[in-house]
């Protein structure tokens, strides 16, 4: 394999870390900042608020978002095994 392929592969795996971490980070984003302008309005500084809404919803994005998760995932990986039955 030359430079130029191992370049496509890094950026193909890159790719599809975004694809799949990526939804479950914006939405543990999101969540996180809204509680934090909720808790600077209501002057409530107390850790587990901030920590429960947050997992709770990031638990729920996971299991709803779980399919796409799995689909993007064997794809990348079919073409890795099929990327490496034509290298032998």
């Amino acid at each position: 394999m030359d430079f130029d392929t191992n370049i496509e592969h890094l950026q193909l795996a890159y790719w599809n870390i975004l694809l799949t971490a990526g939804p479950i980070l914006g939405i543990a984003l999101a969540v996180g900042l809204l509680v934090g302008v909720l808790q600077a309005a209501t002057s409530i500084n107390e850790s587990t608020l901030s920590f429960v809404p947050k997992l709770a919803i990031v638990l729920i994005s996971m299991a709803l978002l779980s399919g796409f998760m799995l689909r993007v995932m064997s794809d990348y990986f079919g073409h890795v095994f099929e990327t490496i039955a034509t290298m032998g």
